[in-house]
């Protein structure tokens, strides 16, 4: 499909830069992943096709591989690891994948399925070192360009590396001066290790699980260090504001990994001040508690909903006091926790703690100060 690409008036505010957004959120698995697996597929001959293609993955290439696969009417298989959430397996096989579930790490599945592969005669279809992949992602920044000539710079994140070189395929043939610029999260660095000769640690529970890439290609690290201009890395912090902020005020769910073009332009506003830049929304599978705890933290982060921790006296009307500011205030209380066993205070002391919905920073701001001239002990309690 191929995918809008939009301006965003609100997110160019917030940044300083002109914010061009691709929707490949929008694709029928929701990722851009169908791009590189169909443009595989398409190049296989007869024989191949007759006898299938297996992958390794629990992401978005095994949705987009058993899609296309399924469409053209050849057998897929995808090895997936035990632990595989049931929901990616799921909704593997709901495109039409045989899937095998093998091994307790990713290792040991690709390991088989490169073993299948030789005993079966399957084409193997790597999730990103393979011209084709490569070749099959960069139509997105083709699309991207076609709509919008007049980019400066294009933001695009990096697992494996397939997306960002074909997109710097794609830029850099334009014949002027046209920006790429990778993004790793902090806690995967893999290719700005292998660009740079550095040994940060890749570990971690990263919120763009689909950049979560220990080892990345050996075709694609050198196609990024010829080509790519810098790789950026972000906080999980602005993976969390970024996605909070496509749902906010574009509408759309944005995996972490899709976010992150846009978390980087959050991170580094003044390199892209002024500039026309565009970004890809390269993937929208995000597991909804998992949307909602962000959404909730970056509520609380703005001060829109707060814990406060009081100091109170147990006795009677302690609590009906403190309410009573919170209404004076114009302050929304969720829910009240009390604790008087589990405290360092004494016999007779109680710690309350209320989590309350405010309309912004400020509001918060002059609840807690009414609540110290009343006398209490309040504190917020902080997120990491």
């Amino acid at each position: 499909m191929r995918t809008p690409t939009l301006v965003s008036k609100t997110l160019s505010d917030l940044t300083g830069a002109t914010v061009y957004l691709k929707f490949e959120n929008l694709q029928f698995t929701a990722a851009y992943k169908e791009r590189g697996a169909l443009n595989t597929l398409l190049q296989l001959d007869e024989t191949a096709r007759s006898k299938g293609v297996i992958a390794a993955s629990a992401g978005n290439h095994a949705q987009g591989l058993a899609y296309h696969a399924t469409r053209l009417g050849i057998p897929s298989t995808i090895v997936m690891p035990l632990n595989t959430p049931t929901v990616k397996v799921t909704q593997t096989e709901g495109h039409g994948a045989n899937v095998i579930l093998h091994g307790e790490t990713f290792d040991a599945a690709y390991a088989h399925s490169r073993e299948l592969e030789a005993e079966k005669g399957y084409t193997f279809v790597h999730p990103f070192d393979d011209a084709r992949i490569i070749a099959g992602q960069g139509t997105a920044a083709l699309e991207m360009l076609e709509d919008v000539p007049e980019l400066d710079a294009l933001v695009i994140p990096i697992g494996g590396g397939g997306l960002i070189s074909g997109a710097a395929v794609v830029a850099k043939s334009e014949g002027r001066a046209l920006e790429v610029v990778g993004v790793e999260a902090e806690l995967y660095p893999s290719m700005y290790n292998r660009i740079r000769g550095t040994s940060m640690p890749c570990e971690g529970d990263t919120l763009a699980e689909g950049i979560a890439v220990k080892e990345p290609g050996g075709i694609t690290s050198k196609m990024v260090e010829a080509l790519v201009d810098d790789i950026v890395l972000v906080s999980e912090r602005r993976l969390e504001e970024a996605v909070s902020l496509l749902l906010q005020i574009e509408k759309t769910v944005v995996e972490g990994a899709g976010a992150a073009g846009l978390a980087a332009l959050l991170a580094e506003p003044k390199r892209f001040r002024g500039k026309k830049v565009g970004t890809i929304l390269c993937g929208g599978n995000i597991d909804p508690r998992l949307l909602a705890n962000v959404l909730l933290r970056d509520l609380a982060r703005s001060g829109r909903l707060a814990r406060l921790r009081i100091r109170l006296q147990d006795r009677p009307g302690a609590l009906f006091n403190v309410a009573r500011i919170f209404h004076e205030q114009g302050v929304n209380i969720i829910e009240v926790y009390h604790q008087r066993v589990f405290t360092t205070l004494p016999a007779k002391g109680l710690i309350t703690d209320i989590e309350c919905e405010t309309r912004d920073r400020d509001h918060l701001d002059r609840l807690m100060t009414a609540l110290r001239r009343a006398q209490y002990e309040v504190s917020p309690v902080e997120l990491a």
